[in-house]
């Protein structure tokens, strides 16, 4: 069916001819994109038309007017219709009757309508008064009536824009801004507004309006066409979701994909990212023009009155070889080369981010146009202004967009284009892959004085991902290339041996320092082994907090650094030549004999809270940061501990980082058996609950006489859950050769409420005795070891353990 003959059926039908029109438009499979909102407005054009000549009559004077996006002619499916009607007052009661026949029509359809009803000078009026409805008006478009009135308002409307502009521009950058902050950027976000995240339809909206102005200009090559992708994800959001909606929910994104005939969530995700981040620059650049344009305007007066007139020349202060500042921003010499220079793009850009300014629009074109290929390996020139660049803290960002907005940082390093714009899909990642290593070499940059190589950790950082463009483990594809990239930039076979070693266990610290028993010998001689020297082991531990700190806040703590420098610590030593020795059974201290001999005097726990704020042995800086609560806890030897201890914090909304259990000898004379339970908890939220009501519950929870199955569900059923991404199914691993002590179990799963009390009651049912747990949570990630012996103590026979993992994995998914 044409557009002629939906357009003939509407105007055959009347409203309802329109309605079913328009639904057979917005159901065809062929019309998307561009096209089909085109069609669309066209045929809303016809029906408001048909609407207008009915009730108008012979009124004369007044016209009705498309604004905002029905005004560009972008009509989404559930878009709202933006209508001025607009009068010469010479009859407001006839204005105000063919009001109502225009409207009432569009609300009977169920349509969203943003109406008004004007004259010339009150439209003008409102929108000296209203940014938004002066927006608005720059998009006004005719539809029916006096086409005289609406080009007569269209005249004034951008005559006063472009008369106001060095005051109204600034008021819409602050705009954009406040928005920014409250929506996020659309290029990083996983549930991202369309239109209101920075980079998205606002922005591009924006960018109209200051070209509207003829102040400034945005940069054209690609803003089309990221503009057309955004309203042709929002086009399929809507009609998968049949509401008026812009934000790109997690559970409607495989509609949305499978919509727009791309692969899945991901591809879709990526698209989004990458027009976003082409309306993001082009935003900087705009606002960063406009700024210049302002600030010269205000300035050149002056300037001409003390110079007797003519124009002044902008001063150029060297920067680097072929590298000139001017007007706040890093532009080319007039000398340089970029034919002849192929050094000349990192070195402008290791000396504007050196000076904290940004890279001139016309500066990276030119290079990105014109420069030569580096030869390979790389001159030592370019790799040592690479490691300037990334060394130079937060400047670093912009310039590195900046970049790659030209397609220059994948011709320098072709393995980024996988990882550009990659999201990531974990509540602990507030990045995409590509950000994410950018940040991490700017959080590394503060770490550069105590290592002996930083130009190591800085290369390190910005490759320690960069495996995340390929199937399997991402350590290990980013080894291979980390390699390939460390001999291409001209490093030498010892360095690359070096930053591929550093890639391939970028995790391995904090993996084992809070997943890993740090006094069982095997442990530590596993990352010795690894990581090989003192000098590796250095960069490994910066490298691991620039990498955490750069994921989130999430991602890293007082804490989870405390453990992470005690396992440094103790394998610095392993490395230096002092082997640890086989641990003996540890002494208890004064504190822990005084509630072991309590509690085998009165048959019952007996528990003590201790708070703790700094990391034993450091002292402490500024305001401490809370590492949670020591909660000791001497038991009687008995069946089902764990599971009782975990439930009984689950139930008090308390937050298992570390757990320890041990058997503790009594001394002579004393008979009986006690656990000593060594746990760090945090409360969920609110205050830490009593140690006395702590432990009237796990009496009863230890006789029992509580029911803690029965009161998690309870509370479960209480707070339904939310819809949300499917989270991927448990993993229960044995790894035999973590300890030669015991056998470690690793499970993998959601983090959820009363986790721990269902794999401890797990293994309690398994026959399995827990030596030590090392819970570790990220995001909604709960990773949890435990070490288990058989009920002599020793570690489980191979086949045992593999049945007890894969018992505790059918639980974990029942």
């Amino acid at each position: 069916m044409t557009s002629t003959d939906v357009r003939k059926d509407a105007e055959d039908s009347g409203p309802s001819g329109y309605a079913a029109a328009r639904l057979r438009l917005l159901t065809e499979g062929a019309r998307s994109g561009p096209p089909r909102r085109a069609a669309l407005a066209e045929l809303t054009d016809d029906w408001l038309a048909g609407l207008f000549a009915a009730g108008a009559g012979d009124l004369r004077g007044v016209s009705l007017v498309a604004v905002g996006g029905y005004g560009r002619g972008e009509l989404s499916p559930r878009s709202d219709l933006d209508l001025l009607l607009l009068h010469d007052g010479s009859d407001p009661a006839a204005v105000a009757a063919l009001a109502d026949r225009l409207w009432y029509p569009v609300w009977d359809l169920g349509l969203a309508l943003d109406h008004s009803v004007r004259t010339p000078a009150e439209a003008r009026k409102t929108a000296a008064e209203d940014l938004k409805v002066q927006l608005g008006l720059l998009d006004a478009r005719h539809l029916v009536g006096d086409l005289g009135l609406t080009a007569g308002l269209r005249t004034a409307v951008l005559a006063d824009w472009r008369n106001q502009a060095p005051k109204r521009l600034p008021e819409l950058q602050e705009l954009c801004a406040e928005r920014a902050e409250r929506q996020g950027e659309l290029q990083y976000l996983l549930e991202p507004d369309l239109k209101e995240a920075r980079g998205g339809l606002r922005d591009a909206t924006a960018l109209r309006a200051v070209a509207a102005s003829w102040l400034a200009d945005a940069p054209r090559e690609g803003l089309d066409d990221a503009r057309r992708r955004l309203l042709d994800v929002r086009d399929a959001l809507h009609l998968t979701t049949g509401r008026a909606t812009d934000r790109l929910s997690l559970q409607e994104q495989d509609q949305v994909a499978a919509e727009l005939d791309l692969l899945d969530a991901d591809t879709l995700l990526r698209q989004v990212y990458e027009a976003a981040r082409v309306i993001s620059y082009a935003s900087d650049v705009t606002w960063r023009e406009v700024g210049r344009v302002l600030r010269s305007r205000s300035v050149r007066p002056r300037l001409r009155a003390m110079l007797g007139g003519g124009k002044p020349v902008a001063e150029r202060s060297p920067l680097a070889e072929g590298v000139v500042e001017q007007d706040g921003e890093v532009v080319l010499a007039r000398a340089a080369r970029p034919d002849r220079d192929p050094v000349l793009p990192l070195r402008a850009a290791a000396a504007a981010a050196q000076a904290g300014l940004p890279l001139s629009l016309h500066a990276v074109r030119r290079l990105a146009g014109t420069v030569r290929p580096l030869p390979t390996p790389w001159p030592a020139e370019a790799r040592e202004q690479l490691v300037t660049l990334l060394g130079s803290g937060r400047p670093t960002v912009e310039v590195w967009e900046a970049l790659e907005a030209e397609g220059l940082i994948s011709r320098l390093l072709p393995d980024w284009e996988r990882v550009r714009c990659r999201p990531q899909r974990n509540a602990v990642h507030v990045w995409t892959v590509d950000r994410h290593l950018i940040e991490t070499a700017v959080r590394a940059s503060e770490f550069t004085r105590r290592v002996s190589r930083p130009d190591l950790l800085l290369v390190a950082a910005l490759l320690h991902d960069i495996g995340k463009g390929w199937p399997g483990d991402h350590s290990v594809a980013g080894e291979i290339i980390a390699r390939d990239v460390a001999a291409r930039i001209g490093f030498d076979r010892a360095d690359v041996a070096v930053l591929s070693t550093l890639v391939r266990h970028h995790l391995l610290l904090v993996e084992t320092a809070t997943r890993r028993d740090l006094d069982d010998p095997a442990t530590l001689r596993l990352v010795a082994d690894a990581v090989g020297t003192e000098s590796t082991l250095e960069l490994l531990h910066a490298l691991t907090e620039a990498d955490a700190l750069a994921t989130g806040p999430a991602a890293w703590s007082s804490w989870r650094g405390s453990l992470v420098a005690d396992l440094v610590r103790r394998v610095s030593a392993v490395l230096a030549g002092d082997a640890p020795e086989e641990p003996e059974p540890a002494a208890a201290t004064a504190e822990q004999e005084r509630l072991a001999l309590e509690a085998a005097a009165t048959g019952g726990p007996v528990l003590a809270l201790r708070a703790q704020t700094e990391p034993p042995g450091e002292e402490p800086s500024g305001d401490p940061e809370p590492l949670g609560v020591e909660l000791l806890i001497a038991v009687p030897d008995q069946p089902g501990v764990l599971p009782a201890v975990a439930g009984v914090l689950a139930m008090h909304r308390l937050t298992v980082r570390t757990a320890e259990l041990r058997a503790l000898d009594l001394p002579d004379g004393v008979d009986g058996s006690v656990l000593l339970l060594d746990w760090r908890v945090a409360a969920e939220y609110g205050s830490l609950p009593q140690a006395a009501r702590l432990r009237a519950d796990l009496v009863r929870a230890l006789d029992g006489s509580l029911d803690i199955a029965g009161r998690l569900a309870e509370r479960d059923a209480a707070y339904p859950r939310r819809r949300g991404v499917v989270a991927p199914p448990p993993r229960v691993t044995v790894h035999p050769a973590a300890s030669r002590l015991a056998t470690v179990i690793e499970v993998r799963a959601q983090d959820a409420p009363g986790l721990l009390f269902r794999i401890g009651r797990a293994l309690e049912d398994a026959a399995v005795r827990v030596r030590s747990a090392h819970v570790s949570t990220l995001g909604a990630n709960a990773v949890d070891a435990f070490y288990v012996t058989g009920p002599e103590g020793a570690p489980l026979p191979a086949g045992e353990a593999t049945s007890v993992a894969r018992k505790l994995e059918e639980m974990l998914r029942g």
